[in-house]
């Protein structure tokens, strides 16, 4: 097991286990290191404290669903923005396939594939010239599949495994960008409902959450909640289209195509990052 992995394992742990409050010792042991080593560990690769981590998941998360309401009635009046939106302190720019691109199913084009492991688990992504076209959790389905479902939408493309390209896609979002960092740009393929979606999801704030019935109201389609939950469970690059901030109106999770588990990972993960320095993340992400 390696040092990503371990971090993988203690959060899944904690989330498991919020209930019970399980203090350092217990979850140092669930990975075979002394608490010692583990609370240096955690620090160093997912940028919060293990404490830190599970006040978010427990605490924090509880108080922002009780002020629900409130902040989606914010959210509401900034969704659906066209451009970038601040998303992980960086700037983020989708841009839709063109319908020329979409006729020639990805002719002449060359998308670059990877797996990444990362504190939050392992990551497959794909980019292509434009943009990061894919990512998600490999965990819980594998590399191969994902590797497929891309191609069988790119089928005349050109397809290359390069860590070292894709690499960019993943170290940007655990690591400060420098000084003058170009935007993150996505290359995505979706009906115009759906990328109307996407972009609405990269104006909801980091660290706050959005329900299907207000990202319906803000994009105009009130009676559209059941259209917009298909959208978001057909988002096709975790994490930088934070498809993890969507809840239901009643505060609970809600769905996610990679598990409730790892929705509430990430959620935490934010929630204790959002108003923590960001310049010791990750130290280097490995293939």
């Amino acid at each position: 097991m390696n040092d990503y992995e371990r971090i993988e394992k203690a959060m899944a742990y904690m989330v498991a286990h919020a209930s019970e409050q399980p203090n350092l010792e217990t979850v140092a042991a669930h990975v075979h290191l002394s608490a010692f080593h583990f609370q240096r560990l955690f620090c160093r690769y997912a940028g919060i404290s293990p404490k830190r981590f599970l006040q978010a998941l427990t605490l924090e998360r509880g108080k922002q669903l009780m002020h629900s309401s409130t902040s989606l009635l914010d959210i509401a009046h900034t969704l659906g923005l066209s451009g970038g939106s601040r998303l992980y302190d960086h700037f983020v720019q989708l841009e839709a396939v063109t319908p020329g691109e979409y006729k020639r199913q990805g002719e002449g084009v060359e998308i670059a594939y990877g797996v990444h492991e990362t504190p939050l688990g392992r990551l497959f992504v794909a980019v292509t010239p434009r943009g990061i076209c894919r990512m998600g959790f490999v965990d819980t389905t594998n590399s191969e599949e994902l590797l497929a479902r891309l191609a069988k939408e790119w089928p005349h493309s050109t397809f290359q495994h390069s860590t070292e390209a894709t690499r960019y896609a993943v170290e940007r979002l655990f690591t400060q960008p420098e000084e003058g960092a170009t935007a993150v740009s996505l290359h995505v393929t979706g009906t115009n409902f759906q990328i109307a979606v996407w972009r609405a999801l990269l104006t909801i704030p980091e660290g706050q959450f959005a329900s299907y019935s207000h990202i319906a109201q803000a994009l105009g389609a009130p009676k559209s909640s059941r259209a917009v939950g298909n959208a978001v469970g057909a988002n096709p690059i975790a994490l930088w289209i934070p498809c993890h901030r969507v809840i239901q109106q009643s505060g609970a999770l809600g769905g996610y195509r990679w598990g409730l588990e790892k929705k509430q990972m990430v959620q935490a993960w934010e929630l204790a990052l959002a108003n923590t320095d960001k310049t010791a993340l990750a130290p280097s992400l490995t293939t």
